[in-house]
């Protein structure tokens, strides 16, 4: 991952459960919308093999994550996979620092001030605050007073509605996954709804910028 691409288009796709013949017509519609970043969760089936033919399939039009890494035995297997940037839920700290190691920007999860501190304090690149919604925008303006240093990431209840609030209150960047990358939508071969989504959502980040 290239962090310096990233703060300048700051949106990160979740992608989780996708079947892999979903695969290609998804990279097609968030490529097709404008978005430059996704994670695939490693508790998806198949996961290794998906980010292999992301990567392959985008051919550098996306950069490639893994997602729910939450032991180093997932970490070799999403890095050997090619995934160029890790997200986990919580702290784990062996994780952020065998990615710190290897100079491989990380995403640690958390969301109270301390569980904030300590993943900044770990190592991580930026902090995911999860599940944004539980407190919103405003939490993130609450959290930036002393930690005006750490950089967050909001992910949880992201929408087009409120990304700039996100975005004005103290957060780096917002992901978003669930409400735009549905199962159902990927078994009904929904694209086409899952590229004017993300568009909405790249429009609104891009406003911002």
């Amino acid at each position: 991952m290239n962090l310096t691409e990233f703060k300048k288009f700051p949106l990160l796709g979740i992608v989780r459960g996708v079947p892999p013949e979903s695969l290609k017509p998804l990279l097609e519609a968030v490529i097709a919308a404008g978005l430059k970043t996704i994670e695939i969760t490693m508790n998806t089936e198949g996961a290794a093999d998906l980010i292999k033919e992301a990567v392959k399939l985008s051919n550098g039009r996306l950069t490639i994550g893994a997602g729910t890494v939450l032991h180093t035995v997932d970490l070799r297997v999403a890095l050997d996979s090619g995934a160029t940037f890790i997200v986990s839920p919580v702290l784990v700290p062996e994780v952020v620092k065998a990615c710190r190691d290897r100079k491989v920007p990380v995403f640690p999860g958390a969301l109270t001030p301390q569980e904030i501190y300590n993943a900044w304090e770990a190592g991580a690149t930026m902090v995911k605050v999860f599940p944004a919604q539980v407190f919103g925008p405003a939490y993130f303006r609450e959290v930036k007073g002393p930690f005006d240093k750490i950089e967050l990431l909001a992910c949880g209840g992201v929408r087009p509605q409120n990304v700039q609030e996100f975005l004005s209150s103290g957060a780096s960047a917002v992901a978003f996954g669930g409400s735009v990358f549905s199962k159902e939508r990927f078994l009904n071969k929904q694209f086409k709804a899952i590229e004017d989504d993300v568009r909405l959502l790249v429009n609104s980040v891009k406003q911002c910028m």
